[in-house]
């Protein structure tokens, strides 16, 4: 069995258990599938989380693998890699981003690489004084050490 996460158009989430892929597909297909809590059937397989395991014994053939999890699993790879070079290359500021990124702006402390935390209000008022900055998500320590 395999459990895949779901959701309706209403943006309830569940999951369901499901003897493969091509299985859910059907009942997809075939509007088998209701919202539990709506009874809508417009059901979508949403992107799950999931962990990967590193046996010492043999690699699992690639035609067991789902092309989908080895997607995914070459783009946490790649998010991993994005998080480690701005830790490494950006002070971190914290909530004080906004602020920090505004005296750089105007001048008065030297520009640096910086990260931090910021609110939307903090983003609209960072743009409207022209100041270039952008949003990426990282990755928590406790996601990098898996």
């Amino acid at each position: 069995m395999v459990v895949f996460d779901l959701t309706c158009l209403n943006g309830h989430y569940f999951e369901g258990w499901f003897d493969s892929l091509a299985d859910l597909e059907d009942q997809i297909a075939s509007n088998l599938l209701v919202c539990p809590v709506c009874n809508d059937s417009n059901i979508v397989r949403r992107p799950s989380t999931f962990g990967l395991v590193k046996s010492r014994g043999e690699s699992p053939a690639a035609k067991d693998v789902d092309p989908e999890v080895l997607r995914m699993a070459q783009m946490l790879g790649q998010l991993k890699a994005i998080t480690q070079t701005l830790e490494k290359e950006f002070m971190d500021v914290g909530a004080n981003f906004s602020d920090e990124a505004l005296k750089m702006h105007y001048g008065v402390m030297p520009k640096r690489n910086i990260r931090g935390l910021s609110t939307e209000a903090q983003e609209e008022m960072l743009k409207k004084e022209g100041v270039d900055f952008f949003k990426v998500p990282m990755l928590s320590r406790k996601s990098q050490a898996s």
